[in-house]
């Protein structure tokens, strides 16, 4: 709309007939969030017949003018509407809407200028108003007379309405926020209304605000009211961090009390006094004389001292409340746990009290409570590509359920292990990576029920392998780097280490036997020419002490004595391998399940009974193959094949020697599943005999006496020192 238009628009506003009135407001709010409109329309009087609208109007008038208002504030203006004597009845005009209007948008365009005004309050602009024009100090007269007004915003949180329902959150937010401000101000009140700023907290939440905003963050719906919802986790999380930061203190009453109801609900021995009254009614466990009485009043409750104060330095007042939420729904579990405890030697008593705070800061560094800031929860307007399980968990909203449970947890623990005093922090570190476990890879949806569940139930000795699996990423993450460089250091060790006793396993020789074949078989290797004439049932091969040659020969027999290279009547020149192929991979499995040890000497000879038995089970074969045209082959012309020799091994260990010195002699990789287990054990024995010898206070001591003392000789011009 043109600014020319403006005084005929004002004109139509105030015209007695409701459908001119109702046209030109409806005009008003497309054009009013321009802010070169907006600043005309002000200064030709237009808030005065905008607060007419909305005081007097009714049905679409109302809601086209409360949006207009609405639109008006988006853009910094018209503030000077909430000034001046009749802000009072403007304000408590908006707030009777909502407490009595039904209609979606009218109270839609109503709770949108309640969050600007409450807003309003933390803005630089603040300084334009009187102290009381903006904040929740601008609703509290209105809030008298309507008390309801809280209730009835709770309530359209659970709106079919998505942006009502998105309003009525961010009212809510912006309530919270104003109170954690105004908290800033003189023993934490709102300025000139003297209330607590935990007392309109208390109240929002006694009202169900924190189960409606569960129900919303696991709802399908949380696409609509992303920001809000993201916006309320981040105040969750400032509260939490507020209470954190107030300490508990015996002269402030509520505190005072809290201390009092937990040592009451521990179901005391009290012992009266000569008038008839109880004597142990004390905070700090003295007497009002100053004389001390029951000794063990606090670490009788899980205290380690008698001055309950000390103990929730850490947690604050945060852990307070924890602990009496817990003693307050399961009072009869309290109790039933003190006695068991009590009954036992100190050392092996669980600390409840301590237990507590333990849990309450598990939590607190697991939600990372202390890196929240609201104003982070700006950046996010753009929320379609994210993904929610991150961004959002509502199980902080669910933070007293989940300390009751990790601190049962913690219990269950603590009598599992049967710990004692000195194992606490072991515990605390279990419970720990229970909640990390469990909470931490819940998705957005998984009903707290569920997680309850799992806490519950989750074995101990499933979460000791939780913490060593932790402990491991945790030393690869710090020292993984060294700890690579060494491993394929002492790795290479070991394949030479391993290269060498294969080697000696050809050296000694070894018995191959042939399986069962018909007169006229050829038997792979035997070169002589009546091979077809004779079954030959046994090979003795052996490696020559120069590691240049391979003998081999027939007989009809395994002989008691290993046969020397003198009796070999064959050899062959391992230059002249081309390769050496085998079945033995093939039965890695098998190979991999033998007892025998490839670290002593090759296997004694085999008696022929048991040999003629294991005749037909022999089934791993080694053939080693050699160039036709060997020339030809090198020079990159033919390079086709032919077997020169076959062995039978007599068990898949002796196959993986064989085979694996074989490939190692000709500078080629293992192959063999037992080969790789041995490097495999020698290099991390090796790596774990390194690591025995670092001292954890190595790095902490001084050098020896003497060292980098340099020595001197009479008649040097200079001192000279070199060391080896």
């Amino acid at each position: 709309m043109d600014q020319a238009d403006i005084p005929a628009l004002l004109a139509r506003l105030s015209s007695d007939e409701d459908a001119a009135r109702k046209m030109a407001v409806f005009k008003l709010q497309s054009s009013i969030n321009d802010p070169a409109f907006a600043d005309v329309f002000i200064s030709s009087g237009g808030l005065v017949i905008l607060r007419r609208l909305i005081m007097g109007a009714g049905g679409n008038t109302l809601a086209y003018s409360l949006q207009s208002l609405s639109r008006l504030l988006e853009v910094d203006m018209g503030w000077d509407i909430f000034e001046g004597p009749s802000a009072g009845d403007l304000v408590e005009r908006i707030v009777e809407l909502i407490v009595t209007n039904p209609l979606v948008n009218i109270l839609r365009g109503a709770m949108s200028i309640l969050v600007a005004l409450v807003s309003h309050s933390q803005s630089a602009n603040e300084a334009r108003g009187s102290p009381s024009s903006f904040g929740f100090r601008a609703l509290r007269p209105a809030i008298a007379v309507y008390p309801q007004f809280f209730e009835l915003v709770v309530q359209q949180l659970q709106s079919a309405d998505h942006a009502l329902c998105a309003n009525a959150l961010m009212l809510t937010n912006a309530l919270i926020r104003d109170a954690l401000s105004s908290s800033n101000t003189p023993e934490g009140t709102f300025e000139g209304t003297g209330e607590e700023w935990t007392k309109i907290i208390k109240r929002l939440h006694d009202l169900g605000l924190v189960k409606a905003v569960y129900k919303i963050m696991q709802s399908s719906t949380l696409q609509d009211l992303a920001h809000p919802v993201l916006e309320f986790q981040a105040l969750s999380k400032l509260l939490l961090r507020r209470w954190r930061e107030v300490a508990v203190d015996v002269d402030r009453p509520e505190h005072r009390r809290a201390l009092k109801a937990l040592h009451l609900a521990s179901n005391p021995e009290k012992s009266p006094d000569v008038n008839g009254h109880s004597r142990d009614d004390s905070v700090d466990g003295t007497k009002k004389d100053g004389k001390r009485h029951n000794p063990d009043k606090w670490r009788r409750l899980g205290f380690e001292t008698e001055s309950p104060v000390q103990e929730f330095e850490t947690s604050g007042c945060l852990g307070m409340m924890d602990l009496n939420d817990y003693v307050r729904k399961f009072e009869d579990s309290y109790q039933k746990t003190l006695l068991e405890q009590a009954v036992k030697p100190p050392r092996e008593r669980c600390p409840i009290a301590h237990a507590s705070t333990t849990v309450t800061m598990i939590l607190y560094d697991h939600f990372e409570v202390d890196k929240t800031d609201v104003e982070d929860t700006k950046g996010y307007q753009n929320l379609e590509g994210k993904n929610y399980d991150q961004l959002f968990c509502p199980l902080l909203l669910q933070w007293s359920r989940l300390h009751t449970s990790a601190l049962q947890a913690f219990f269950r623990i603590w009598k599992s292990t049967g710990a004692e005093m000195d194992d606490f922090e072991k515990v605390g570190e279990l419970v720990r990576i229970l909640v990390e476990h469990v909470v931490g890879q819940s998705s957005r949806t998984r009903d707290v029920l569920e997680v309850e569940d799992d806490i519950a139930e989750f074995d101990v000795a499933r979460l000791r392998e939780l913490q060593m699996e932790l402990l491991e990423r945790s030393f690869d993450d710090t020292w993984g780097e060294h700890l690579y460089q060494v491993s394929e250091t002492l790795r290479q060790e070991a394949l030479q280490f391993v290269k060498e006793q294969r080697v000696r396993c050809l050296l000694q020789g070894s018995w191959s036997m042939h399986p069962s074949a018909p007169s006229g078989a050829d038997h792979g290797g035997n070169k002589t020419g009546d091979s077809s004439s004779k079954e030959q049932q046994w090979r003795f091969a052996k490696l020559s002490h120069n590691r240049r040659y391979l003998h081999y020969a027939d007989f009809d027999k395994q002989t008691p004595q290993d046969p020397g290279l003198n009796s070999l009547t064959e050899k062959i020149d391992l230059n002249t391998i081309s390769s050496v192929v085998s079945n033995v991979s093939a039965n890695n499995d098998q190979a991999s399940q033998s007892s025998s040890s490839t670290l002593q000497s090759p296997q004694a000879p085999v008696p022929p009974a048991a040999a003629a038995s294991r005749k037909t089970l022999t089934t791993t074969k080694i053939t080693i193959y050699s160039y036709v045209h060997a020339a030809d082959a090198v020079r990159g012309g033919d390079s086709s094949e032919y077997p020169i020799l076959e062995l039978w091994p007599v068990n898949h260990s002796l196959a993986s020697e064989w085979l694996d010195g074989l490939l190692m002699l000709l500078n080629q990789t293992p192959i063999t599943a037992e080969t790789s287990k041995l490097v495999n054990l020698v290099s991390d024995y090796g790596l774990k005999i390194r690591l025995l010898n670092v001292r954890m206070d190595g790095a902490l001591e001084g050098p020896p006496p003497g060292t980098g003392v340099v020595p001197s000789r009479d008649g040097l011009d200079e001192d000279y020192f070199y060391e080896i």
